[in-house]
């Protein structure tokens, strides 16, 4: 009698827990998403085209050629120069004097110029003067006074190559213009610009690099 109570009390509770474990098996299938039918893919527009890489000017003196920027000027190499610069001998409170002529067919407005300096005998001397020895000593800006006219001839001091700047025991001072900036139409601002590193490597022979045929813009 009381085996057949317990039996008819497991008979619901089976029952409930079948139905129960059902649901549960069909629950993840209910609940799956469908994909919308108003889902739109949005395309990425298209990157910008970059702008075309800069073109060396036609204009750059015979010899070299570059874009004509500061950063990127006109190249030369060799014995190529715009101005020609000589010391005169003389050494005033200012500094050394240098006499600058323009080569070119353009007036020049701004300039780079590094000064070497050499004893009796003809060896390259150190210039120590504000901070550590370096060869050479260099002056860069809108250094004449105003442009240079074509094929003119100028006698300045340069503020960055001073008295004090000369190593002593100099006897002899020389210069290279590594770098020039072309004049606009107005002679107000530079319009392009010239550079030529040969020039000015740091050990270099008193004489430099002798000019072999005369090269004019």
């Amino acid at each position: 009698m009381s085996l057949a109570i317990q039996s008819s009390k497991l008979l619901p509770a089976l029952v409930f827990a079948t139905l129960l474990f059902g649901c549960e098996k069909e629950a993840p299938q209910e609940a799956a998403a469908k994909p919308s039918a108003s889902a739109v893919t949005v395309v990425p527009p298209p990157a910008p085209t970059p702008p075309p890489p800069p073109k060396n000017r036609d204009d750059c003196p015979e010899g070299s050629s570059g874009i004509g920027t500061s950063a990127e000027p006109c190249k030369g190499s060799g014995d190529a120069r715009m101005m020609e610069v000589k010391w005169t001998g003389k050494m005033h409170d200012e500094g050394p004097k240098f006499q600058v002529t323009n080569k070119t067919k353009k007036s020049i407005l701004y300039g780079s110029i590094a000064a070497y300096f050499y004893d009796k005998k003809g060896k390259q001397l150190q210039v120590t003067h504000g901070g550590k020895p370096r060869p050479m000593q260099i002056c860069s800006g809108n250094i004449f006074a105003g442009a240079v006219k074509p094929e003119e001839k100028i006698f300045v001091f340069f503020s960055c190559v001073s008295k004090a700047d000369v190593p002593e025991g100099t006897a002899a001072v020389e210069a290279e213009i590594k770098m020039v900036g072309f004049a606009d139409s107005a002679g107000t601002a530079n319009e392009y610009y010239w550079s030529n590193m040969d020039l000015i490597p740091d050990e270099r022979p008193k004489g430099g690099l002798k000019a072999k045929s005369a090269k004019k813009k």
